[in-house]
């Protein structure tokens, strides 16, 4: 006997609009979708349901780091979940290149026995070593490396799973390497730069495909000796991140991106890191210490900033408050970065979807998720809004 469809009712967080309607999950996909602007409000009561959420840069959340041992990665992805992030790339840190090929091999062997009870890990994340010394924010110089210095047989055991690498482009073999992982379907963010605008320009000519946490880490918006941040607003394919808790980012330039840039192409990160959720305190990251005071993250005994607190559930409450609109605000968390890395079958409330998806209250606090058709509770919301 076949067993009954799920059906979901509440607001429903389409590509365009958000409206009223009922959702039916058969197997763990969407079956069906019925659009109902008079659905009764007392039925379906303030619940919005929008696509799962998915943090392509995250170095860990929950007391777990995304460079620990497998029960590291098990408690970061179910933290994740719980914030209604149902995909993630588990992202490493600038390291000697043997402890990333360690973590790269440790991520794909942890891959097919993730937690089902957690966000789904869709490949990793390098964040270097190919960043510029002068922009190299919290990463330790130490590690820093020229791609022209690195033989593509020693760059070979990180390809296999890895989905997006973080370079500069001004660096020599840069542009080269860009080119080279455009080939094996690898996504480059350009960022961690000192790029001229020309540079950075080659650099998305090249096969640059993304940009690093927008306007951090690189030359900006100068009206004289404009850099990176330029070249990534002006180039309409690029895709860029913004970490939206109200420190990295001004609000106020959050509507100002969306008017500059084509809405499906902003991606919304967290770069959490491992003390996201655990309250002020200190831990290592990458071999160099960081603190947390006040949901504000630095180098331990300086300003410089080391990453968030911050969770995409949150980060979609805060652009929702500086007048982006929801569906835009849930594309970038959802199927913007879906798109990016190429996967088609989930991200938006439509049939043949997978039942990947987040119920949220009227205040857009997580209630429940749903992952491949499953429910997990999300329980209490304790992200820090701005």
């Amino acid at each position: 006997m076949t067993a009954s469809p799920t059906i979901l009712e509440g607001r429903l967080v389409l590509d365009d609009r958000v409206v009223a309607g009922r959702v039916a999950i058969e197997d763990g996909w969407i079956s069906g979708v019925e659009l109902d602007d008079a659905l009764d409000r007392g039925a379906a009561g303030d619940r919005v349901i929008a696509p799962g959420f998915v943090d392509v840069h995250v170095h860990g959340g929950g007391g777990h780091d995304a460079m620990g041992d497998r029960a590291a990665l098990d408690g970061m992805a179910r933290h994740l979940l719980r914030h209604g992030i149902t995909a993630f790339l588990p992202t490493a840190v600038a390291a000697p290149l043997d402890r990333l090929v360690a973590f790269a091999g440790h991520v794909r062997g942890w891959l097919s026995d993730a937690p089902a009870d957690g966000a789904e890990p869709l490949g990793f994340n390098l964040e270097g070593p190919f960043l510029a010394a002068a922009r190299k924010g919290a990463h330790d110089p130490a590690y820093l490396r020229v791609p022209a210095d690195v033989p593509a047989a020693a760059f070979e055991p990180l390809v296999d799973g890895l989905r997006v690498l973080t370079i500069a482009p001004e660096l020599p073999g840069a542009v080269e390497l860009i080119a080279r992982l455009r080939e094996r379907g690898v996504v480059a963010s350009i960022g961690h730069s000192a790029a001229t605008l020309d540079e950075a320009m080659g650099g998305y000519r090249a096969g640059g495909t993304s940009t690093t946490h927008l306007f951090n880490a690189m030359t900006g918006v100068d009206h004289r000796a404009p850099g990176l941040a330029v070249a990534a607003l002006l180039d309409d394919a690029a895709y860029v991140e913004l970490i939206a808790d109200g420190i990295h980012v001004h609000p106020g330039l959050w509507p100002l991106i969306l008017r500059v840039k084509p809405a499906d192409r902003l991606l919304l990160v967290s770069d959490a890191i491992s003390l996201t959720g655990m309250g002020d305190g200190r831990a290592r990251i990458g071999g160099l210490e960081v603190e947390v005071v006040g949901g504000r993250v630095t180098l331990a005994g300086t300003s410089t900033l080391a990453g968030s607190v911050l969770t995409l559930d949150v980060a979609v409450r805060n652009v929702v408050a500086s007048g982006v609109a929801l569906p835009a605000a849930v594309g970038a968390a959802s199927r913007n970065p879906l798109a990016m890395l190429g996967i088609t079958d989930r991200g938006r409330i439509a049939t043949g979807q997978r039942a990947d998806l987040v119920e949220l209250d009227g205040d857009l606090r997580v209630l429940r998720v749903m992952r491949a058709g499953r429910w997990s509770t999300a329980g209490a919301d304790t992200g820090r809004a701005i």
